[in-house]
């Protein structure tokens, strides 16, 4: 496997002039999209182990979410149409002689999930999962087996993965905030504040600048005042939390669209724009390190939903952020890393047909005598590779 080592030339996005990082909450359409295409193949992974010792061939990646229709009001409201997500995708339907329950997984495994995250949504009555899974074709088949399922599997496709690190300070604000927003503690403490939150931070030179978009449950909310009340708690929420990390000027503003009658301000039944406002798609969210950064390099791939063996779309997105930051833990002299990954179809997903790492140095004339350090780390973080799949079905492997 050979490594190419560059000088990171390009301008830290930190120390530009302007710089824009978003993150989609745990309740967003998008989000709600990559968790339950990712919760299914994660069910499905589990039976296929439980039942044959292995993780068959699957792919189910696509999702679609039909935002409903719904009355908000203060102190209550109704939802009026449910939801509707379609999972869809590949898998192995049939194995030795085995028919596999497929549509009951994706059922099972999405309500759990909803049922679990979204504390406002009745998963059978405010939703309707519909499932559209196709069999496996034949010749991925014959590939995910080619290599003998975690001994040497063969890339599922020809795509390539990125990879950052460290964050910045605007990154680590907008992603310290929406977190907090979104932490259990919180949601418990103040009912009124929904799960579909969206934080959308910019910095123009120091001055930071925190967008928060959230989604406010009607039936905790007495009249419009109370609801201006409690956005501006939000508001103090999350500035809290920014200045945990920052303390560079800062400015939030929370539900900027709202107006001043009870028709035009962001009330929901479900504390989820998907009851009336939004749709959502997979892979339209979070990259895999949680953030959407438009100043960084960026895959377009949907990792969730993806098998966790030979797919690298997901497999190699999350291996660039690891080895990213392991060179930056690792290696105290590099200040950034850049990790690029870039597979070819049928090749064995540990021989990468380019492995690219950028990194920016304290010293810049040291690279040369820094090479084999940084090569070693990158290694032995990739050679972990092998061990995504135990992570994946172990619910510890952040997509989103």
């Amino acid at each position: 496997m050979y490594m190419n080592v560059l000088p990171l030339t390009a301008p830290a996005p930190g120390t530009q002039p302007f710089e824009i990082v978003e993150r989609k909450g745990l309740g967003h359409p998008d989000t709600i999209c990559d968790a339950l295409a990712e919760a299914f193949s994660r069910g499905l992974a589990r039976f296929y182990i439980e039942r044959f010792g292995r993780i068959l061939h699957h792919n189910v990646d696509k999702a679609l979410l039909c935002g409903g229709i719904a009355r908000a009001a203060f102190g209550g409201g109704e939802v009026l149409e449910p939801i509707e997500i379609h999972l869809a995708g590949r898998a192995t339907r049939e194995f030795q002689g085995v028919k596999i329950p497929v549509e009951e997984i994706a059922l099972t495994t999405s309500r759990k999930w909803l049922q679990e995250n979204l504390s406002h949504l009745d998963p059978r009555e405010h939703v309707r999962i519909v499932p559209h899974v196709r069999p496996t074709s034949a010749d991925l088949a014959t590939l995910f087996d080619g290599g003998g399922a975690f001994r040497r599997p063969l890339a599922n496709d020809t795509s390539f993965g990125v990879g950052f690190a460290p964050l910045d300070a605007l990154e680590t604000t907008v992603l310290t905030v929406a977190r907090t927003l979104n932490a259990p503690e919180v949601r418990s403490a103040y009912p009124s504040i929904g799960e579909d939150i969206k934080v959308m931070g910019t910095r123009r030179e120091r001055q930071l600048e925190l967008t928060v978009a959230c989604a406010v449950v009607g039936r905790h909310v007495i009249d419009l005042a109370d609801y201006g009340a409690k956005k501006q708690h939000v508001g103090l929420l999350a500035l809290e939390a920014a200045r945990t990390v920052t303390d560079a000027p800062l400015s939030v503003f929370v539900n900027a669209a709202d107006g001043e009658t009870p028709e035009s301000v962001y009330l929901t039944v479900t504390g989820l724009s998907a009851e009336a406002g939004d749709d959502g798609q997979v892979g339209r969210g979070n990259r895999v390190n949680g953030l959407i950064t438009p100043y960084r390099p960026m895959s377009l791939e949907a990792a969730a939903g993806k098998n966790p063996i030979t797919h690298v779309g997901k497999l190699y997105n999350v291996m660039a952020n690891r080895v990213a930051q392991a060179v930056v833990a690792d290696v105290p002299e590099v200040q950034d890393a850049y990790c690029h990954l870039l597979s070819r179809i049928g090749d064995p997903i540990t021989d990468p047909s380019l492995f690219e790492l950028k990194v920016r140095l304290e010293e810049p004339m040291q690279l040369a005598a820094l090479t084999p350090r940084i090569t070693s780390v990158a290694r032995a973080t990739f050679a972990t590779i092998d061990s995504v799949w135990r992570d994946a079905i172990d619910d510890t492997l952040q997509l989103w």
